[in-house]
């Protein structure tokens, strides 16, 4: 018997016993650029901020130690996130 794929949890660090998904929380998928894969982890967030997306910390961008990847709701698929790009 195989054990169900975990999936990583954006800004966990490797050994944080929360690094992968957990019941009750509310996540989005963070699809393409440097986060891809990742679940971002939206538990309690207000409609609004949810609509507008999120510009995320991140080392491996294009814009290195610093910079951010940028995030915006998916039209029609409220559980995915879309790269828009990075910034500084």
């Amino acid at each position: 018997m195989t054990e169900p794929m975990r999936r990583r949890v954006y800004g966990a660090d490797h050994d944080d016993p929360r690094r992968y998904e957990q019941p009750g929380c509310d996540y989005v998928e963070l699809v393409g650029g440097p986060l891809d894969g990742l679940l971002l982890d939206v538990t309690g967030w207000p409609p609004a901020s949810l609509a507008a997306g999120a510009a995320l910390t991140t080392e491996i961008g294009r814009h290195g130690p610093g910079g951010r990847a940028e995030y915006e709701p998916r039209p029609g698929s409220a559980g995915r996130w879309d790269w828009a790009g990075d910034i500084p």
